[in-house]
């Protein structure tokens, strides 16, 4: 009889032990579902766990709340599929997780490293949500998340797409960061992605080759990113790969330029072009040929005259082009000044005129050239000028007046032989 009561004492025992975990008693400060093991703590400004979970739990949601370290307090649910550890003030992710977990998420904290033990032994993860965190590096360790499918880093502070990536997944969300690079051999594994997300962030182009086989791609995104369009050097191949590529793609680089449609052929500059003194002749030589007209073809007349009035004597300046001047018919040719200089008779050949010298008068001869007239208005000193020893207007020579005097002499004995 006693053995009987002590046999049934312990039992009891051993029920008041056991019986909470095993009928799985669900926290007050919680919801719980299916048989108490999907337990919901979100939104309740926990800092520590909540008493009374049990282990076999299979959902666990810790969003909203205070926590700020929950390394190796989760170990110990060893059936836990879903854990929910956003909106919290982690600066981790958790060490020690369980290795049955199927999904984490840990967005909005403030991670800021995620490690390569944080994820070394989750061969059974299938996601991984790390987004709205302030991540600067994730270090995934070669061969390990064989099961992950989604991968989310978005809105994180990643400057380079994170390496050794697991070759099976699917979808990686790297949106809203800072990236700029891919480095060689990145995407080369990740022969089963279908989606990839690389909007919002600092792509000035992408490496040749970094898109190749992702021969499985459906949809990627690349707007809001600074694309270097100019740049005949590193531009082309993304933009080859959108032409040519099956998946959607959301954002194409570039596309509002003018040749948008077709890809920019590399250019080729030498080193004498790169001269700003070679350019600036060259712009200015297209310039002067764009706009100059025809020569004008001298006349007979020009030509008569310039023959008879250069004397072998005379100095001459060298010949000058000048802009033409305005007129309100329309820009005038430019004419091309010479000044011709007869020397004195004194200094060159005394026959040429009597030692008084008379006067001269100086002409003026406008010779058409065939220079542009798009400038400004001309100086007068730019005419042409033509000084040429003449014999002044109205007042005769000796000759003449020894001519006139000889025919009134005449003219006067002619008239007295008359009267007489």
């Amino acid at each position: 009889m006693e053995y009987q009561i002590l046999n049934a004492s312990t039992c009891l025992l051993v029920l008041l032990v056991f019986i909470p975990t095993g009928l799985g008693i669900c926290p007050s400060s919680c919801k719980c579902s299916g048989n108490d093991r999907n337990v919901d703590c979100s939104g309740r400004n926990l800092t520590v766990l909540p008493q009374g979970l049990q282990d076999n739990l299979t959902y666990l949601n810790l969003s909203f709340n205070q926590f700020v370290d929950l390394d190796h307090q989760l170990t110990r649910f060893t059936n836990l599929r879903t854990l929910d550890i956003s909106n919290n003030w982690l600066k981790n992710v958790p060490a020690h997780l369980p290795k049955s977990l199927w999904e984490l998420y840990a967005t909005n904290n403030n991670i800021k490293v995620l490690q390569k033990l944080d994820t070394a032994y989750q061969w059974n993860l299938r996601v991984l949500d790390i987004s709205r965190n302030m991540v600067e590096r994730a270090v995934l360790i070669n061969n390990t998340l064989s099961s992950l499918k989604f991968l989310n880093l978005s809105s994180n502070k990643l400057w380079t797409v994170p390496t050794n990536m697991p070759y099976n997944i699917e979808t990686v969300d790297l949106s809203n960061n800072f990236l700029s690079q891919i480095l060689p051999g990145t995407l080369v594994r990740l022969q089963h992605l279908t989606s990839l997300y690389l909007h919002n962030n600092k792509f000035s182009y992408i490496p040749d080759k970094a898109f190749d086989q992702l021969s499985q791609l459906r949809v990627i995104t690349l707007y809001n990113n600074p694309w270097s369009c100019s740049d005949n050097q590193t531009i082309p191949y993304v933009l080859q790969w959108v032409q040519g590529t099956a998946a959607r793609v959301l954002g194409a680089p570039c596309a509002e330029q003018p040749w948008a449609g077709t890809v920019p052929a590399p250019a080729q500059p030498t080193a004498l072009d790169s001269s700003p003194m070679v350019r600036g002749t060259k712009a200015a030589h297209r310039e002067a040929s764009a706009t100059a007209p025809e020569p004008t073809k001298v006349t007979k007349t020009h030509k008569q005259l310039k023959a008879k009035e250069v004397p072998p004597l005379g100095t001459q300046s060298p010949p000058a082009l000048f802009p033409g001047t305005d007129s309100p018919d329309g820009p005038q040719e430019a004419a091309a000044t010479r000044t011709i200089l007869v020397q004195d008779s004194t200094e060159g050949n005394a026959s040429l005129s009597p030692a008084t010298g008379p006067s001269t008068t100086p002409m003026t001869l406008s010779i058409t050239s065939g220079m542009p007239t798009n400038y400004s208005k001309m100086p007068q000193s730019t005419s042409t000028t033509l000084r040429k020893e003449e014999t002044t207007p109205g007042v005769p020579s000796r000759a003449s007046r020894w001519q006139m005097g000889l025919l009134c002499l005449a003219l006067l004995h002619a008239l007295a032989l008359a009267m007489d």
